[in-house]
């Protein structure tokens, strides 16, 4: 009954529609225009259209897709931005109106609005000023715990860095990246070569696009909450889905997402995850809400008696992304913390045997790594390395070599894919350790 409108209603929306497209809209718009004129006619139009609009939205449903309804929240229905962005950008707003952010009573202005004198902001119209993207500082005031984990894992400065460097970071962010136990820590980090190599004009839609999750903002809060929680509906489904870590974990380098879609815990997500409680409420998920794990419940959730976290690394005892991977600080706490939501499934003895023999696969890959590194070391000795990153053959049969396959093998191991530890790992290590012998033969032999 609820999900379809009277006409009265869609009479009604239609003439506020109207109302404010043709006083707001129309406005003449001035890029970077803050003249008082300007915002005292704005301010004006404003408040009258809040005022007609406070009754007549305040009445109106959103409809999804899924045919459900939501009421408009009467803060969001008073909202000058909802006012406008009605009408501009309705897909956000349609989004932001089903979010439960919304439905307990957050509005635009709460994310997005700030002092005239606060750090990144620009200026908006009414007098107003706002930040085009919520930093996790504005995200704080509601989510303390969360930010803070957040901010002391590995996909804050350090995932930033392994990049960028640590050029313009200012002290306060320094320290942050101090104090993440599993940051590598290196002050003077500089610009990974291949970033420099490849430019501004790429980076931008390459690497930065996913390792700006650990970006520090002018207010020296760091990171990108919506790199996993996509604006603007803000959903538990979503995030909690794997195709939401699909963004950044995927290609030759962290093929975590191939290598769930064919293991035993993807397959049961593909085959039968259109049954599984989406929407459970944080803290209570279950094996009745989720019989096979996802990235989120294995990594972030809380599940059985782990307590949830937003800090990546807290159930991680191995740094699988280094070339020769060493054991993590409190490696033996976060191991506990994992293997008990692997209990929740799988018998102690199970468990203990995959942990064995993945380390033992680990081992074996560091060993492969070091032939590398011997060959490499030597020729250095040698002198037959320019001191230029990548500007020759060998150097990205070497980079290859441990920053694919030698990861690939390794996260194939520990996530239950096979192929991926054998055809697109192991065999890869083997075929350019070859490689490798036979560049660096052919140096030596030029170099008579």
């Amino acid at each position: 009954m609820h999900r379809h409108h009277c006409p009265i209603r869609i009479i009604t929306y239609i003439f506020i529609s109207i109302l404010i497209l043709t006083t707001v809209v129309s406005l003449p718009i001035i890029p970077g225009c803050s003249g008082s004129t300007q915002d005292s006619i704005v301010t004006t139009t404003a408040t009258q259209v809040s005022t007609a609009t406070t009754t007549a939205l305040s009445t109106v449903t959103v409809t999804s897709l899924a045919k459900t309804s939501y009421p408009l929240p009467t803060g969001l229905a008073s909202n000058v931005c909802y006012g406008c962005h009605v009408l501009q950008t309705p897909g956000i707003t349609t989004q932001f109106v089903q979010s439960v952010m919304a439905q307990n009573g957050v509005t635009c202005s709460d994310c997005h609005q700030t002092a005239a004198d606060y750090p990144g902001t620009q200026a908006h119209y009414a007098g107003t000023y706002r930040l085009i993207m919520p930093t996790p500082a504005k995200c704080q005031s509601c989510h303390p715990d969360i930010v803070d984990q957040y901010e002391h894992s590995r996909h804050s400065v350090p995932a930033y860095v392994a990049v960028n460097g640590t050029a313009g970071l200012s002290d306060q962010v320094l320290a942050i990246y101090q104090s993440i136990p599993e940051g590598s820590y290196t002050p003077d980090k500089s610009e990974h070569p291949l970033a420099a190599l490849e430019g501004d004009t790429i980076i931008p839609y390459a690497c930065n696009s996913c390792h700006t999750v650990g970006e520090p903002h002018p207010d020296n809060s760091v990171g990108d909450c919506q790199k996993c929680h996509l604006t603007h509906t803000f959903s538990l489904e979503q995030s909690r889905k794997p195709e939401t870590c699909n963004a950044c974990h995927i290609g030759p380098d962290h093929p975590q997402f191939e290598i769930y879609q064919e293991s035993a815990h993807g397959i049961r997500y593909a085959t039968d995850g259109q049954n599984w409680n989406w929407t459970a409420v944080s803290g209570t998920l279950t094996v009745q809400d989720m019989p096979a794990p996802t990235c989120a419940t294995c990594h972030f959730s809380s599940f059985g008696s782990v307590v949830g976290t937003h800090d990546v690394g807290d159930r991680l005892t191995t740094f699988l992304f280094a070339e020769i991977s060493s054991t993590r600080p409190d490696a033996q706490a976060n191991k506990s913390r994992m293997q008990a939501i692997c209990q929740q499934c799988h018998a102690v003895d199970f468990v203990a045997q995959l942990y064995d023999g993945a380390g033992e696969l680990t081992n074996t890959v560091n060993d492969l790594m070091k032939q590398a590194d011997t060959i490499m070391a030597d020729l250095q000795s040698r002198g037959l390395l320019s001191a230029a990153p990548f500007d020759e053959e060998i150097d990205f049969v070497y980079f290859d070599t441990w920053h694919d396959f030698g990861r690939t093998t390794k996260f194939g191991a520990w996530m239950n894919g096979p192929d991926y530890s054998q055809w697109h790992g192991a065999y890869e290590i083997l075929r350019h350790l070859n490689d490798l012998e036979r560049l660096a033969g052919e140096k030596i032999s030029e170099a008579g």
